[in-house]
């Protein structure tokens, strides 16, 4: 590569990560300080997608937000009663790139919680019954999400109004969940369905009877790592 194209290429890439710092949300700057609570050592990168009606939304301790993440509350800047915890996201949790959470009511996601990339939440939805109105017009009523703590979603899943996932869920990647899914399940599928559950003393059992073995915690290793 020619001299001036080489410089030119790695000072547009220094200006990118310069830019990328910069424009991070964290504790202490003016962006962090509109949310209802920003925790101690939580990042949103930059740049964000939407952060809407930043009042209603707490953020836990240690927790990243990937870029183009969309964090909002309500319908609309000018809604004046918003629910003063509309999105929760617990301390420690990881939020992936493109991701989007929609709350209107409430949404909470517990601690130790990990989304993939593209992950859709939200509790509301629209209707479809009155035939003159336009579907987008038809807003159905708020049905509260609960994302148990230590859950992992895949890339791409989408959790529907009214879904409440226990502790320890592995939500599988492209799946569509609604409903009570209970701790330690592994959910896959649209609609989701429970494909292997951890029964004590048997192990992890598999919707066709197959069992996986329950393995002993040594990656102790990587605590630090992700918990600071």
């Amino acid at each position: 590569m020619r001299l001036i194209p080489r410089l030119l290429n790695r000072a547009v890439h220094a200006g990118w990560r310069w830019v990328d710092r910069a424009g991070e949300i964290v504790p202490g700057t003016r962006a962090a300080e509109e949310f209802g609570s920003f925790g101690a050592g939580s990042c949103i990168d930059f740049p964000p997608a939407t952060i809407l009606n930043a009042s209603s939304i707490h953020l836990g301790e240690r927790t990243l937000v990937g870029r183009q993440v969309t964090l909002s509350v309500g319908w609309g800047t000018s809604e004046q009663a918003l629910p003063p915890r509309g999105l929760v996201v617990g301390d420690r949790c990881v939020i992936g790139a493109r991701t989007s959470i929609t709350a209107h009511e409430s949404i909470e996601i517990g601690d130790d919680v990990f989304f993939g990339q593209g992950v859709f939440v939200t509790d509301a939805s629209h209707g479809y019954q009155v035939p003159d109105r336009p579907v987008g017009a038809q807003f159905g009523p708020s049905d509260p999400v609960v994302v148990g703590a230590g859950s992992w979603i895949g890339h791409h899943a989408v959790l529907l109004p009214g879904t409440r996932l226990g502790r320890n869920v592995v939500v599988a990647a492209g799946s569509i969940v609604r409903g009570v899914v209970e701790d330690h399940a592994v959910v896959a599928g649209n609609p989701a369905r429970v494909v292997r559950r951890y029964e004590p003393g048997v192990g992890w059992v598999g919707s066709r009877g197959d069992v996986r073995p329950v393995l002993a915690d040594d990656l102790d290793f990587l605590d630090e790592a992700v918990t600071g």
